[in-house]
């Protein structure tokens, strides 16, 4: 395995480039699989595992596929197996992507039951009553998920989500754009994921209105055209790379963004005491001489993502007094906080929220990656602790950060990657 030997204390600070959005390129990639013919050629598409776990995936099913300097090409023409397995899809919960377009173009669909980063439990059932609003029937088994459709094409309907979901809403969407009839969705997410979801589909040929809000309209169309597409930003990465630099006093420019996305979290950096700078594609962060204890509570969007709220908690260690960091998306996300802990901050949890004591001196020593985000968190804490940090099991890391020590390396840390065996 691999791990990340932090040598902390120096500023972050320079001009990056945001990569893609992981979480933009998955549910993009799934929706190839609508089209039966032509090649689409997807740019800005992060260089991380997730994308590799999800081309091989696809690959499995028959696609063709390449990947060169962040253009992935896809070729879904010979699709034939309509299984996804577990050996792929235990990896990571975005292999359900694969379920509405598997079921929307040829009928049925078998997906294993998804893995991924363990915390909380994050059911699949919205997805699944989504389908079956659309005419399917869901049946599961020995550990997959078996959907059919017993008239042969699903039929649009009425879908109102409970709680708002990106997964389900995406999936939801690559299953009506091939329905018979209409289709609204309620309460749909209306994250910049789904938003670039529903121009992707259109530029495929799909008709869909409200785009951008939380009450979609889709009329089914019986063929979709394979297209060049341009990813957006990942407002996640963009979000952690401001924060290594607040954590460590440092200034820093980030390219190739658009803050409108991202407003919720800058307004919280400068209530923070950051100075805060943007233009149409760049945000520019100054640090404060004392950071401000700062309250976050993680929503939907547009509120505080809650894939920013472990590296939150990171950066309030810092702030002079208490701040709390509230969850109401995944209740039981705060695996990093017993790590965070044994770098020596002081960080209490009460159901759903962490309470942050700061600013607290935190030394270097061996910490271990639970999930993505709260890989990130710890790569934080070693950027501003004394001494060596090693943060073990980076491979939730590279899940979603594309080359992170090569990142943060260029603007000014000391961090090396090194192979290192488990006991």
């Amino acid at each position: 395995m691999d791990k990340l030997v932090i040598r902390g204390g120096r500023r972050i600070s320079g001009s990056i480039t945001a990569s893609g959005s992981k979480n933009t390129s998955l549910p993009i990639i799934a929706a190839t699989l609508l089209a039966g013919d032509g090649t689409f050629t997807l740019h800005k598409i992060p260089d991380l595992k997730d994308i590799m776990t999800f081309t091989q995936l696809l690959n499995h099913l028959g696609a063709e596929t390449t990947f060169e300097g962040n253009i992935l090409k896809i070729s879904t023409r010979n699709v034939e197996s309509l299984q996804a397995p577990y050996e792929l899809v235990k990896k990571m919960r975005a292999s359900i992507y694969v379920l509405g377009p598997m079921l929307a173009r040829f009928g049925h669909a078998r997906v294993s039951l998804p893995g991924g980063c363990a915390f909380g439990p994050r059911p699949i059932d919205l997805h699944l009553m989504a389908m079956e609003k659309l005419g399917a029937t869901i049946t599961i088994e020995t550990g997959f998920i078996d959907a059919t459709i017993p008239g042969g094409k699903l039929r649009g309907g009425h879908i109102n989500f409970p709680i708002s979901s990106v997964g389900a809403t995406g999936n939801a969407l690559m299953a009506a754009v091939l329905a018979e009839g209409r289709t609204t969705i309620s309460n749909a997410a209306a994250e910049p994921e789904i938003e670039t979801l529903c121009k992707f589909l259109i530029a495929m040929g799909a008709t869909i209105r409200g785009t951008g809000t939380t009450e979609l309209e889709i009329e089914g169309t019986n063929t979709l055209r394979a297209i060049e597409f341009h990813n957006v930003f990942d407002r996640i990465e963009a979000g952690t790379l401001l924060a290594a630099a607040a954590i460590t006093g440092g200034d820093i420019t980030v390219n190739g963004v658009e803050p409108d996305q991202m407003k919720a979290v800058l307004n919280k950096f400068v209530h923070a005491g950051c100075t805060i700078e943007t233009t149409e594609n760049s945000i520019t962060l100054k640090s404060p001489k004392k950071l401000i204890p700062t309250d976050v509570t993680a929503k939907p969007y547009p509120s505080f993502p809650t894939d920013m709220q472990a590296q939150w908690i990171a950066l309030m260690t810092q702030a002079e007094g208490t701040s709390r960091i509230t969850d109401k998306v995944y209740h039981e996300r705060f695996n990093h906080i017993p790590e965070l802990n044994r770098l020596g901050a002081h960080i209490e949890i009460h159901k759903n929220q962490a309470i942050v004591q700061g600013p607290q001196l935190l030394s270097g020593t061996k910490v271990m990656s639970t999930d993505l985000r709260a890989s990130a968190s710890l790569v934080l804490a070693g950027l501003v602790a004394e001494g060596t940090t090693e943060v073990l099991r980076v491979y939730h890391l590279d899940r979603g950060y594309e080359k992170i020590e090569m990142k943060l390396n260029s603007l000014g840390a000391d961090i090396s990657r090194e192979k290192y065996t488990e006991f």
